[in-house]
């Protein structure tokens, strides 16, 4: 073993090789996972009607405010068996005011149905949510189950992802997280600069900008065109 003092060289690619790391892994965090496809715009999706596992009428609207990850499933697609454990450990690892896992049936048999499959899989976490009327898979034009959309605070899809995935993976939790943690900024940001707009109304003073509706696409992925 040689010992001694590391030369300058060695110090500066030492600090380089740390630097390149840094941002790979930074990086990591931000690049979706194979297979999610990111619009270059926010893309509005028409208004869509299902049933919560009480039977009560709900909309996507509900949901405003945060970012959902709507998943189109049923009972009987196998595909769909496979990666609800994994969406309903990703509901249990993110879920909250900011982010939502809608796990949207779209079983003909109904409620009864996609309750006998919560409880067969054990299913803690998920919401129940059905559509059996299969009005949802039309609107948004979803050609097979299982497909996944990416929503913003608005209810835009932003993203889509077709057939299965691992939900829960570090991959994907870091990706989502960090998506999160981006719309909460700009949410955060639009708040600032619209309570400075209101202030420098009172103020009579006019502004000079229009408050910021506090969304946000990513940047620098694969996109697909409205």
């Amino acid at each position: 073993m040689t010992t001694g003092h590391a030369s300058p060289e060695s110090r500066l690619a030492l600090a380089l090789g740390l630097l390149l790391i840094t941002g790979l892994s930074d990086a990591s965090a931000q690049v979706p996972p194979p297979a999610f496809s990111m619009r270059s715009t926010p893309q509005p999706l028409p208004e869509i009607e299902f049933e919560n596992g009480e039977g009560e009428a709900m909309s996507l609207a509900d949901f405003e405010g945060s970012v959902v990850l709507l998943n189109i499933w049923a009972t009987w697609c196998a595909p769909c068996r496979r990666e609800m454990p994994t969406l309903d450990r990703l509901q249990a690892t993110l879920g909250g005011p900011d982010f939502q896992v809608v796990a949207l049936s779209i079983d003909r048999q109904g409620l009864s149905a996609v309750q006998a499959f919560y409880d067969e899989l054990g299913l803690e976490t998920l919401g129940i949510y059905v559509d059996e009327t299969g009005g949802a898979q039309r609107a948004l034009s979803v050609l097979g189950i299982p497909t996944t959309l990416l929503l913003d605070r608005e209810g835009n899809e932003v993203g889509r992802l077709l057939g299965p995935a691992e939900w829960d993976s570090p991959e994907m939790v870091a990706f989502l997280r960090d998506y999160v943690k981006r719309t909460t900024a700009a949410q955060a940001q639009g708040s600032s600069r619209l309570a400075s707009v209101e202030r420098d109304s009172r103020s009579h003073v006019r502004g000079t900008f229009l408050p910021v509706a506090g969304r946000y696409h990513l940047l620098g992925y694969q996109e697909i065109e409205p």
